[in-house]
């Protein structure tokens, strides 16, 4: 049996064919049977993609510069393979080697999943060295989100998720992975090495104390960047150290951090070299002085004449000489700054108000400077011009901070407007939403080519619209939904159910495509999914009985793969294809993992998300549902004050593996109350997952809407859905397993690896060949 990769693997037509798209100084040669395609014309490069048409834009772009990396790339991309597989990703290669790099990539990119791009650094900026190599590679790609790393290995490929992950959810412009913030490591690093990179951070912690407040690391080169957040024409790379750069020249970015393990290089030679040191003290003397020290200088020799001229030739007393001389140079180095120094700049403040911000700082520091000359003068008998001299050097360094900073202020960025966000599941369903869906964010692309088949909107929704339509409405103000089913369907929700994201997917979204799926051929069922190699099964149960803490264990204990843990997409088949929604958890599920990645805020947080999302918590609401009082809009006012707490598998478990698909090889039942287990036949098995399947969907409005839902095209999908299931289950094994206390992760092992052996498995595919 041939293995197909979903759509959303590779993001293209064909996606068991490989893609490589070439770049290089005007245009590489074509290879044998591929064909031109040209992306955009502000790019400086066509790209070539083997024969294929893509579907969609990535999300993620990850920019790599390699430099004699071949025994490096090929084990790169393998890493790279496993990381966000729904997740539309282009890997783009920016590369200066002489020793087969670039064919070591072309040969990987043959057998990858993923769109691989080669670009060959051009001449005009070889000079810009690493980072000049980040700057074209940022310049070429697609996504909304780029991603800079290393070949070596030395940064890991699976941190990605949780750079990405912090990106979206915190609505970020930069998220770095720091070697020194609160566990992070650099266990790669030789000790001169891990001097010379604390000292360089060091220092530019010291000469950028506002714009590296927030950041511990400012010399990583493995950071994850809001493409249209940046103005790559404003950066000028010279050596490695494109991050700091970046942070310098963009103060209104908003960062963050994800810690990390340097670890050692796989293969090849480091590139850190005395040369780049020194590059690197160019940059910063250049980043922080180059003209704003020009303009000071000239602005000390025009301060000195007007001293030496009102003191020696005007008999001035030199103190008040100082202050009149201050005045002369603070207007000289005014009129020089704003427009030489800072004049690319949108100002945060207006001319007139940093013109008189300007004199109040050199007055102020002349009130420092006044003390200071009289001591030097008078105290210990130094010319007064020295003393002037020495005075002025030593505020040079605040008034600067100070005019980059406060005075000369940049304008804090126009946010991009936010949505619409597109999402392919798998090929099957694509969904374009004007608010974010954080259930389906590993289906997210950077944009759909084709229509959605799902369009889901905020706004007013009235009682009665026009044309045939699916209405719900708890008021005025409350949870409001009207359905419009056709070619593609579109649903409309009210402000507030937009403000409360998880309640716009569950009881809108999900129930929508439950339906849509079932229509395509696919069953959307309430099981979590694990998986061993290609063989998975599934685990069912009543909501609240245990099923994400079972996966938990699970997978914190044995070699498992992560497919899902609520829902799991089927196909009469019998190939489940992954659905990673993030898992709601609670405290006591965090005891059921050894080392989960979350703060002590998200842990502080489960006291009062657990309380109100808990299995109590969720039975009351049920409750709630059968009264008159408007159950959705209280629902939909709780979430959004307190959002229930879900964190993605990764953040949980990590190192996990996330399968895209497996081969269905049996289905086990958890249920609480009483012992042992006992085998369910076929119509069982079906009955019990159903069930399951009925009791996932009872918070409104799904009983106001669901029929409407099912029937829309003539036919009743139910009777569709259950036949998918049907033919999903025939052949495959099933057990139930009771227990008092919640022990199934430890018997389910067993169980499973009866019906995946070898024998087993032989069994399962010849009885549906």
């Amino acid at each position: 049996m041939r293995r197909t990769a979903p759509r959303a693997y590779a993001h293209l037509g064909d996606a068991s064919l490989p893609h490589l798209a070439l770049l290089g100084d005007g245009g590489s040669a074509l290879q044998p049977n591929t064909t031109m395609s040209v992306r955009d014309p502000l790019r400086e490069s066509p790209r070539f993609s083997s024969g294929r048409v893509l579907r969609e834009e990535p999300l993620l772009s990850i920019v790599v510069p390699t430099k004699n990396e071949r025994g490096n790339v090929v084990r790169l991309i393998d890493r790279l393979e496993a990381v966000l597989p729904t997740v539309a990703m282009e890997i783009i290669f920016v590369d200066a080697s002489s020793d087969g790099t670039a064919e070591a990539v072309e040969g990987a990119a043959g057998r990858s999943k993923r769109e691989i791009v080669l670009l060959r650094q051009t001449s005009n900026r070889r000079a810009g060295g690493l980072g000049g190599a980040v700057v074209q590679g940022l310049r070429a790609a697609r996504a909304p989100w780029v991603c800079v790393m290393d070949a070596d290995l030395q940064h890991p490929p699976e941190l990605i998720t949780a750079l990405l992950e912090q990106a979206e959810a915190r609505e970020l412009d930069l998220v770095v992975a720091s070697r020194y913030c609160e566990r992070g490591e650099r266990s790669g690093f030789g000790w001169a090495r891990a001097m010379a990179s604390r000292s360089s951070t060091t220092v530019a912690r010291l000469l950028f104390p506002q714009r590296l407040r927030d950041v511990t690391d400012p010399m990583s080169g493995f950071f994850l960047v809001r493409r249209d957040a940046l103005a790559l024409d404003d950066l000028r790379p010279r050596g490695f150290k494109i991050l700091l750069e970046i942070l310098v020249r963009h103060p209104g970015l908003r960062v963050a951090e994800v810690w990390f393990s340097f670890g050692r290089r796989h293969a090849g030679q480091s590139k850190a070299t005395i040369r780049e040191g020194l590059r690197y003290l160019s940059l910063l003397a250049r980043l922080r002085f180059a003209r704003f020290g020009l303009v000071g200088v000239s602005g000390l020799v025009v301060n000195t004449l007007v001293l030496a001229l009102l003191t020696d030739v005007a008999g001035v007393f030199y103190v008040v000489s100082a202050v009149i001389a201050t005045q002369a140079s603070t207007l000289w180095n005014f009129c020089f700054t704003e427009l030489w120094v800072f004049s690319d700049r949108d100002h945060k403040r207006g001319r007139a108000t940093r013109m008189g911000l300007f004199f109040l700082m050199n007055n102020a520091a002349l009130a420092l400077r006044g003390p200071l000359l009289v001591l030097l003068t008078s105290g210990l008998g130094i010319h007064y011009v020295v003393s002037n001299i020495v005075s002025l050097i030593g505020l040079t360094l605040i008034r600067f901070a100070l005019a980059d900073t406060w005075i000369w202020a940049k304008a804090r960025p126009t946010e991009s407007p936010p949505g619409p966000y597109g999402y392919d599941i798998h090929g099957i369903v694509s969904v374009l939403s004007d608010a974010r869906l954080p259930e389906l964010e590993r289906f997210r692309v950077g944009s759909l080519v084709a229509e959605p088949d799902i369009r889901v909107r905020l706004g007013r929704v009235a009682s009665n619209g026009d044309g045939p339509a699916i209405r719900y409405r708890e008021g005025r103000l409350g949870f409001g939904l009207s359905i419009h089913m056709g070619a593609r369907i579109e649903a409309t929700a009210s402000p507030l159910v937009g403000r409360s994201p998880h309640v716009l997917y569950t009881n809108v979204v999900e129930p929508i495509l439950r339906w849509t799926f079932a229509e395509r051929g696919y069953a959307l069922v309430h099981a979590a999914c694990l998986a061993k190699g290609d063989e998975a099964f599934l685990v069912t149960a009543r909501t609240d009985t245990g099923k994400t803490t079972t996966s938990l264990r699970l997978l914190d204990c044995e070699a498992y793969s992560f497919l899902s843990d609520d829902l799991t997409l089927v196909s009469p088949a019998g190939r489940v294809l992954t659905y990673p929604k993030p898992l709601t958890i609670s405290r006591h599920t965090l005891k059921a993992v050894k080392t989960p990645l979350l703060t002590r805020r998200e842990r502080a947080g489960l006291l009062i998300q657990s309380r109100l999302h808990s299995r109590s918590g969720r039975r009351f609401a049920l409750v709630l549902a059968r009264t008159h009082l408007p159950a959705a809009t209280i629902n939909a006012v709780v979430q959004l004050l307190v959002p229930p707490p879900k964190y993605h598998v990764e953040r949980l478990v990590p190192g996990v593996e996330v399968a895209p698909e497996a081969h269905l090889a049996g289905m086990v039942v958890i249920e609480r109350g009483g012992v042992g287990g006992l085998v369910l036949d076929e119509r069982e098995a079906l009955e019990t997952l159903m069930s399951n399947c009925e009791d996932a969907y009872g918070f409104p409005p799904y009983s106001e809407i669901e029929d409407s839902l099912r029937r829309h095209n003539g036919s009743d999908l139910r009777d569709v859905e259950r036949a998918i299931v049907a033919s999903a289950l025939s052949g495959v094994p099933a057990a139930v397993l009771r227990s008092e206390s919640m022990d199934w992760w430890r018997r389910l092992p067993g169980v499973v690896h009866d019906w995946t052996g070898p024998a087993a498995t032989n069994g399962a595919r010849g009885s549906r060949a």
